[in-house]
C-alpha cells in the first residue's frame, strides 16, 4: 500500500491484479471506505428479506400462484371433482395450472391404484357462469293476481 498527498487530501493506493494480468490501481479514501461499509450494513438486512418484503407489499409471486393452482387441481382430482367443477369453483386460478395439477394427480392415482377420497363436507353447487343472468331475488312486493 502506497500513500500519496494529492491536492491536500491523503489517498491510499492498493495495487490489484486485473483479469487480463495487468496490475491496476484501486484508489480509495479512508472516509469513503467507512461510508461504503455503513451503506452496505444498512442495505444488507433489506436485501436478505426480499421475499418477506414482497409478501408485505402483496406483490404476487407467479411461481406461488401457479403452485397454488396446481394444488387446487390435485385436490379436486383426489376428491373426485370433475375438471369443469374445479374451474367453476376457482375462477381466479390459472386454468392451465389447475389442469396440470389435476392431470398429475390422476396419473399418480392410476399408477398407485388409489381410490377417490370422499369429502366429509357436502358438495357446494358451482356458482352460475357470469354470462347467464341471475334469477330475480324474491321480494315482499305484492304479486299480480292471476285467474
Amino acid at each position: 500500500m502506497v500513500s500519496h498527498d494529492i491536492a491536500g487530501s491523503r489517498f491510499k493506493f492498493w495495487p490489484v491484479l486485473a483479469v487480463n494480468g495487468q496490475a491496476s490501481i484501486f484508489v480509495a479514501c479512508p472516509d469513503m471506505r467507512k461510508i461504503i461499509c455503513l451503506v452496505l450494513a444498512a442495505v444488507l438486512p433489506l436485501l436478505s428479506a426480499c421475499d418477506r418484503l414482497a409478501d408485505m407489499l402483496e406483490i404476487p409471486d407467479p411461481a406461488k400462484v401457479t403452485a397454488d393452482a396446481e394444488a387446487i387441481g390435485s385436490a379436486c382430482r383426489q376428491t373426485g371433482r370433475s375438471l369443469e367443477d374445479c374451474y367453476a369453483l376457482n375462477p381466479d386460478s390459472q386454468k392451465a395450472a389447475i389442469f396440470g395439477g389435476w392431470k398429475s394427480m390422476n396419473e399418480y392415482m392410476i399408477k398407485h391404484s388409489l381410490k377417490e377420497v370422499p369429502s366429509l363436507i357436502p358438495r357446494a353447487e358451482a356458482p352460475a357462469p357470469p354470462h347467464e343472468p341471475a334469477p330475480p331475488a324474491a321480494t315482499n312486493a305484492p304479486q299480480p293476481a292471476t285467474s
